[in-house]
């Protein structure tokens, strides 16, 4: 038998390995997102730094004929390259930067919803405190203190940075080919959470399926219980594209 205490000492230093963050969705379900840990953040970084750089070198060759105009332009374009380049990337880029993409990795809001403008602006404007007083020294201390790997930029965004999943979309098998546009815009957390709705469906029970389908207000306001899983089931269909093969 295992000396007393030892169980618990195996699992305070087990817990710490743990880099799974379960968060669970509107519909009830729970996703398991895989933190990027210190080193492979820095590979990413590395990534991005080289092809930056490549870029900006690049971009003097070009402008080196031009003068003062020139000099203008390049000091602009280093501008772009410091501060907007992470931020338009991982708005357009699903939270992902290219030195991100080859390393497998992508921003994400704490729950799980893609990353927009203000978190993706709060957590780079940031990063020159995360790299005082050099080198990023601040940023990766921050990143081993923190239970998710979180440097203070990621802190103050709400972000994470995990590893992105791979893995396909449920395959939705069942009969209902019935669609319906939303009666009106929705949002991208929104249009994630009816789409995990429709995809899972099929593994939730009548009631707890109807149960979830009226918390979805407006969109579901005054319908029967029925009705309103049936509404999110077309507007899901419509959000997929999903048809009826003629």
């Amino acid at each position: 038998m295992p000396e007393p205490g030892t169980v618990a000492r195996a699992q305070a230093i087990v817990a710490p390995l743990d880099t799974v963050r379960r968060v669970a969705t509107p519909e009830g379900c729970e996703l398991n997102l895989h933190v990027a840990g210190p080193t492979v953040r820095a590979r990413a970084w590395l990534f991005d730094f080289v092809i930056r750089v490549v870029l900006f070198i690049a971009c003097m060759l070009l402008l080196s004929n031009i003068g003062r105009v020139g000099s203008g332009v390049a000091l602009l374009l280093a501008f772009v390259l410091e501060w907007l380049y992470p931020v338009l990337f991982e708005v357009y880029g699903r939270g992902a930067t290219p030195g991100k993409k080859l390393s497998n990795l992508v921003v994400l809001h704490d729950d799980g919803t893609p990353v927009g403008w203000k978190s993706s602006f709060a957590r780079n404007t940031l990063r020159f405190v995360d790299f005082m007083p050099f080198g990023y020294a601040c940023g990766l201390l921050t990143m081993w203190l923190s239970a998710d790997s979180k440097r203070l930029g990621d802190l103050l965004a709400g972000t994470v940075v995990v590893y992105r999943d791979e893995n396909r979309a449920p395959t939705i098998d069942d009969d209902f080919f019935d669609a319906e546009p939303a009666p009106f815009p929705l949002t991208l957390a929104e249009q994630r959470a009816l789409l995990e709705y429709r995809q899972r469906a099929a593994m939730l029970t009548e009631a707890r399926a109807d149960e979830l389908a009226e918390l979805a207000l407006p969109l579901t306001d005054n319908l029967r219980p029925q009705a309103a899983r049936l509404k999110l089931l077309r507007i899901g269909n419509a959000l997929l594209g999903r048809r009826r093969q003629a």
